[in-house]
């Protein structure tokens, strides 16, 4: 069993207490809006009431315990989960699967600018019970930024200081539920799937009310994206007390709400179940919860983007690692984007009830994507045909249910999360089509016939050295290949005279901690190439690993990198290194199709956003040249131009 798997399959009570704290927040704080949103302005009775509870019961059951818990954390890659990282396992199945990855990844970052708008109103607009005239909005929003300034800690620490307050929460939760179950046991009858069916099928606007429902699973997903944090047996332990305080809580209000039977709701059910001397409290508590449920969301998102980057989804943004622990990441160009995102949503509905139709709409969207990756997953996996075929129908014909009723709320708010979505995908298609295009039409050519004009070159003392030892990134996967613009480089924008020239190669593997490297000695003491294998979850600390590379070849007495001036060779001085990063922009000599040339120009927009190659890859200033290379895509016709005298 590899270290990955040992993380994954172990349980401790710091696991348990971390999943607790950023893994349940979205899911876990569900209770505040769920039974309120399934209500609405209708009158409550007991066909809606015992329907909506059953409903949600069993959306736990079927959505959120039975295909993420038990079938979905399943498919971890090496300890990893999330949409990137099952699409990474089937991706070999089809280039069709990349555009429902990007689908369903845009969907879920679209989620997590809704999500801690709505959780964070939800509970701050508990305290107009006790102070009705409480300006809301600017508590919301100092809550949100002190959360994002939050971040630069790193999941680990965040997740041990939020444990166990949300350890405290779902045991509320528990106790209240079952201090209303106690007082009104008959509600317990909504276990019964048929009161779920009853309301489908015979309430006025029984199906439309799931996109009420839904509400209860939304943070489903978070459960799958963050498995990295803390292992998945982890999660499916601590989900079984997370899922009891969950319908204890649902139950006790569904108890609550059948005391007011043939009334209209006038307030929030889950503060109504609460002690009045209690209610305080309870607010406080609900919104430090509410706090913690914006979390889920967060690290979800930065997991995601990280994995987006290294599969071309994303222009290349700064990765932090806060600490050594496994999995921990900050990204600062997501956490702004997303920080900006949630005070927009917060100025924009202004009130959580608006927040409803905007929220769960993108998640539906990305939970059936999961669905369809997960197919193709099974069929890797080679399980029975028909054991898949129930499951595509199951779950397609639930999700699309609740697609289907979310779109109802379109009109009313839904459009945002869409809009959302599909300026994300944009991005992320934008990138991966512009970086198919340039892989494609790189031209590579045979290294072979240039090594001896190397050694030459290596040794012309009629050209002033340019560096000892000079460094080169290649895209070319082959010892044998190297890119034209590589040679261009070295022979005719500058000829570059140097000692030993490095090749070296970045293959990111679908594992996401492999850290692996190979040696390459095409020509004794001039031509070397390094191909490094790193996972989808490495930092690219590209100076970093090749320095150590280079002590061990000394040390190995593969290569000499003293200077070979004779001065500093008998002294044995150290040469210097250089990096040649090349910048590339668009020749104003291309003739592209319509496509390709928006795709292009607004791939070289993008870049603007991105990191330099040298910072990406951890190389240091003083050792790296930057080229300007032009990148011909198509070459323009020859132009007619004669000649007179």
């Amino acid at each position: 069993m590899n270290k990955e798997q040992n993380f994954n399959d172990r349980v401790s009570s710091l696991g348990l207490l971390i999943a607790l704290g950023i893994i349940y927040g979205d899911i876990g704080t569900s209770p505040l809006y769920t039974m309120k949103a399934i209500i609405g302005e209708n009158i409550i009775d007991k066909v809606l009431v015992y329907g909506g509870i059953s409903c949600v019961f069993w959306t736990l059951t079927l959505q959120t315990t039975l295909k993420y818990v038990i079938l979905t954390l399943q498919a971890d890659n090496n300890g990893e989960g999330g949409i990137f990282s099952l699409y990474t396992l089937v991706r070999h199945r089809g280039r069709l699967l990349a555009l429902i990855a990007i689908t369903g990844g845009s969907a879920l970052l679209a989620d997590g600018i809704i999500t801690p708008p709505i959780s964070v109103s939800s509970a701050i607009e508990g305290l107009r019970i006790i102070y009705p005239e409480i300006p809301t909005i600017p508590i919301v929003l100092l809550i949100i930024t002190f959360l994002f300034a939050l971040q630069i800690l790193g999941s680990s620490k965040v997740g041990k200081g939020f444990g166990p307050m949300m350890l405290l929460w779902f045991s509320m939760l528990g106790i209240l539920g079952l201090i209303g179950i106690i007082n009104n046991p008959k509600v317990l009858a909504a276990l019964n799937p048929y009161y779920a069916y009853n309301l489908l099928t015979r309430y006025p606007t029984g199906f439309w009310i799931l996109g009420a429902v839904f509400l209860c699973t939304t943070g489903a997903e978070a459960l799958y994206s963050d498995m990295g944090h803390c292992g998945k047996q982890n999660i499916r332990i601590s989900w079984i007390f997370v899922k009891t305080c969950l319908v204890l809580n649902y139950f006790g209000q569904g108890a609550w709400l059948m005391t007011h039977e043939g009334t209209h709701l006038q307030t929030n059910p889950f503060y109504a179940i609460m002690p009045e001397s209690f209610l305080l409290a309870g607010i406080i508590i609900a919104t430090l919860a509410a706090i913690i449920a914006s979390q889920a969301l967060i690290s979800g998102s930065f997991t995601l983007v990280s994995e987006a980057v290294r599969l071309n989804f994303w222009p290349k943004v700064r990765l932090l690692f806060p600490s050594e622990v496994r999995g921990q990441l900050f990204v600062p160009a997501v956490n702004t984007l997303l920080w900006i995102g949630c005070i927009g949503v917060v100025l924009y509905f202004k009130e959580s009830s608006a927040m409803e139709a905007a929220y769960g709409l993108a998640i539906t969207v990305t939970m059936l994507m999961t669905t369809i990756l997960l197919m193709f997953y099974l069929l890797v996996r080679n399980v029975s045909p028909i054991l898949i075929g129930v499951f595509l129908i199951t779950y397609l014909s639930l999700e699309l249910s609740f697609l289907a009723a979310n779109l109802l709320k379109f009109m009313h708010g839904g459009y945002v999360s869409l809009i959302l979505c599909l300026l994300l995908m944009t991005i992320m298609w934008i990138w991966k089509e512009a970086n198919a295009i340039k892989d494609h039409l790189t031209d590579y050519t045979d290294l072979a016939p240039y090594l001896p004009l190397l050694k030459k070159l290596s040794i012309d003392e009629t050209i002033p050295k340019y560096a000892t030892h000079l460094v080169y990134l290649t895209k070319s996967g082959s010892n044998t290949k190297i890119e034209n613009k590589i040679i261009y480089s070295i022979m005719q924008q500058r000829p570059k005279r140097a000692d030993i020239y490095w090749f070296i190669h970045v293959e990111t593997t679908d594992e996401p901690y492999t850290r692996e490297f190979k040696v390459d000695i095409i020509a004794p003491q001039d031509v070397v190439r390094i191909t490094f294998r790193l996972g989808f979850k490495v930092e690219q600390l590209i100076g970093r690993y090749f320095s150590k590379v280079v002590r061990d070849m000394v040390e190995n007495g593969e290569v000499d990198i003293t200077s070979r001036y004779e001065s500093l060779h008998t002294k044995h001085i150290t040469g210097d290194f250089t990096f040649i990063v090349m910048k590339k922009f668009l020749s104003y000599e291309n003739n592209l199709p319509a496509y390709q040339r928006v795709i292009m120009q607004l791939h070289f927009l993008l870049s603007r956003i991105a990191v330099s190659e040298k910072h990406w890859f951890g190389l240091d200033d003083n050792h790296v040249e930057v080229e300007k290379i032009p990148l011909l895509i198509s070459p323009a016709p020859d132009i007619d131009l004669k000649r007179i005298a």
